[in-house]
């Protein structure tokens, strides 16, 4: 049980504001919603042709759940007499608050609510597709069922399109957050995973307001057996502004929130059309689906082209084994070339036996297959024709138990009914090649670390910059190998100093957030004789320079207002930025998911002895990465370190520049 289940699973309704209660009374009806729905209005002796009655007092007894369409003000006042009353909860549906200015109307809602769990402000509502229950002010798209997935959204406007589907997709629950102001995204998902004829849950995802119980709640669905895939919105903006450094656009916006939903098992996707078949897939087969991808058409057209297209998504297709490639050439014969992805003709086209075979054959040997299969129009063709290899692609997921993808390369080119007959025998069709090539790679993402949380999120707050000189100290102290250096007020105090150093020397101005754009880096020096002065210079560091390198590194650690703190790691310089190759995660994380996370690089071949390069020694930017992550966890005074470049030899790396910001 939840605070939440009177309000998604009601016995009976209230609804207030007579026009917008008139069409929540149509709609449970429509719905066949099995109890009573009692009007309130102070004037009207009846809506919708229910009794109607003057006061909430009046009724039988404290609603489980009520629909309260009157004005923001009015709303107040309604919420503090249903807490009251001990009514399970209701559903502000007014706008008007913290989003238009507002001010602490909104904290006078959450208090009046006390216990009383509200969706909204500024919400559409809840459906209930199980029990015929709507909270639902419109028209909707769905129908009574017995189970399927629910859609949960930031936005009104984007659920009550995904609502509206017409993929075959089997949609349990709808439901809005508004404004969020007392129940959070992870409490309402929580409560409709807890549903057992809940099988997956769609997200569309403006904010999340607390990550440590989203990640919760992503490692209970998966415990559960159901997946969840998510739109993640606002990608472009900067999560927060650093302009300091280099790390604060790469691990921005889109990066932080992408690494966090990787890294705790939860499906991104970018467009509505991919969360609908991401959630067939989760619907029919549960949360994951293997890497192990065979493709089958009878066109070498086809063949070729979801083969480039599915390599932007990152899926291959792995070679046909020898004893599976032997089984498919006693059927297909010599003229059919043995691949993957398989043309394989129109040699055996309406014969069911053989198409069997070769579907069954084929998807023995890899985890999931897709069948690409464009059906005729029904109102001018004839479509029967297609029926044995649509109950071939049926036979061949029931004799191997692996997963069987029908997909259609143009979303239209099926038909919802032919879907719906599919998925009633167990086979989840897809829609669109590129959109499914788009979900398949989304539901094969794995399950999170067991027990994995993100670190508190701290406020944003007054920092100061360290000198590199500090912040060499600090890296050295945490055990990252640094330069030999000394530092100097003038040229001429660390010339004097310097003597101990063995050229080539790098002098370096201090007091610059990018030393190299102010002309404040001077390389390759043997002598630091007749040097001229930097201008603007606070001072000056005078290091060793680093030889035998193979690879530079940028790595940079910095506080997020949302999931604690961020490693972003790629190729030193402005190179990460140039090409937008950076691979970001969430700490905590181990050297071995640092590592993981490298080889995501589409640079990483270079570090790694392409075409006899020498190799890096990734491992050691790992533990320099997870040594400093930890430091930063431990110390909350620390906002942001930045080294760029990191020097990488065959055997160990330096850390040759420090951006540090602290308290």
């Amino acid at each position: 049980m939840t605070r939440l289940d009177r309000l998604l699973r009601p016995r009976h309704i209230a609804v207030l504001g007579a026009g917008w209660a008139l069409n929540v009374i149509e709609q449970c009806r429509k719905m066949g919603f099995a109890g009573p729905v009692w009007p309130v209005h102070p004037t009207k002796a009846e809506i919708g042709g229910l009794k109607a009655y003057a006061s909430l007092a009046d009724l039988p007894e404290p609603p489980d759940a009520t629909f309260i369409g009157v004005n923001r003000f009015a709303t107040l006042e309604v919420v503090a007499e249903l807490a009251a009353m001990g009514a399970g909860g209701a559903i502000c549906f007014a706008s008007g608050w913290e989003e238009a200015g507002e001010a602490g109307l909104q904290e006078k809602l959450v208090a009046a609510a006390g216990d009383m769990p509200i969706l909204g402000p500024n919400c559409y509502g809840v459906i209930n597709y199980l029990d015929g229950a709507l909270l639902w002010p419109d028209q909707h798209g769905g129908v009574r069922l017995d189970k399927g997935v629910a859609l949960v959204s930031q936005s009104s406007n984007i659920v009550i399109n995904l609502g509206m589907q017409a993929r075959g997709l089997p949609v349990a629950y709808v439901a809005c957050l508004g404004n969020a102001a007392v129940v959070g995204l992870a409490e309402l998902t929580g409560a409709l995973l807890d549903d057992p004829r809940v099988t997956a849950v769609g997200l569309y995802i403006e904010g999340i307001d607390d990550a440590p119980a989203f990640a919760a709640l992503a490692e209970k669905a998966r415990a559960m057996g159901k997946g969840v895939v998510a739109i993640k919105s606002g990608k472009t903006e900067l999560s927060r502004t650093a302009a300091a450094s280099h790390t604060a656009s790469l691990a921005g916006g889109g990066a932080a929130s992408s690494a966090f939903l990787r890294q705790i098992g939860v499906a991104e996707v970018n467009s509505p059309s991919e969360l609908i078949e991401t959630l067939k897939i989760f619907h029919v087969h549960g949360p994951q689906i293997g890497t192990r991808i065979c493709s089958l058409s009878c066109s070498g057209g086809e063949a070729g082209l979801v083969a480039d297209l599915a390599a932007p998504f990152g899926i291959d297709f792995p070679p046909v084994p020898e004893a599976t490639r032997a089984r498919l050439f006693e059927t297909l014969g010599p003229i059919v070339a043995i691949a993957n992805p398989l043309d394989y003709h129109t040699f055996i086209w309406g014969d069911g036996p053989k198409t069997t075979e070769v579907f069954t054959a084929m998807l023995e040997a890899y985890d999931a297959g897709i069948y690409i299969i464009d059906t005729p129009r029904a109102d001018r063709c004839d479509p029967s024709g297609y029926q044995p290899a649509l109950d071939a692609i049926v036979a061949a997921q029931k004799a191997t138990g692996k997963i069987a993808l029908p997909v259609a390369s143009m979303a239209e080119n099926f038909g919802e009914a032919r879907v719906k007959a599919m998925m009633e025998q167990g086979v989840c069709t897809l829609l669109g090649l590129e959109t499914a090539l788009a979900a398949v790679r989304a539901a094969q993402v794995p399950a999170g670390v067991a027990g994995w949380r993100p670190a508190a999120a701290l406020p944003p707050r007054e920092t100061r910059m360290l000198s590199e000189a500090e912040g060499k100290a600090l890296l050295a102290a945490a055990g990252v190998p640094v330069p030999r250096a000394v530092t100097g007020a003038t040229l001429a105090e660390v010339a004097a100093a310097a003597k101990g150093l063995t050229a080539p020397f790098a002098l370096k101005g201090l007091g610059f957030a990018h030393k190299t754009e102010a002309g404040a880096v001077r390389l390759g020096l043997t002598s630091l004789e007749g040097q001229a002065e930097m201008p603007g210079a606070s001072g000056y560091l005078v290091e060793e320079m680093v030889t035998g390198t193979v690879a530079e590194i940028l790595l940079g650690l910095r506080r997020d207002p949302v999931y604690g703190v961020t490693l972003t790691l790629g190729m030193g310089g402005v190179t990460a930025e140039v090409l937008a190759d950076t691979v970001t995660l969430i700490l905590p994380a181990t050297e071995a998911e640092v590592l993981a996370a490298l080889r995501r690089l589409r640079l990483w071949p270079l570090l790694d002895g392409y075409r006899g390069r020498p190799k890096a020694d990734m491992a050691a930017v790992a533990s320099i990465a997870v040594r400093l992550g930890a430091g930063m966890l431990a110390d909350d005074s620390l906002e942001e370190i930045e080294i760029n470049p990191v020097l990488v030899r065959e055997s160990g790396a330096v850390a040759v520049d420090a951006l540090i910001r602290k308290v």
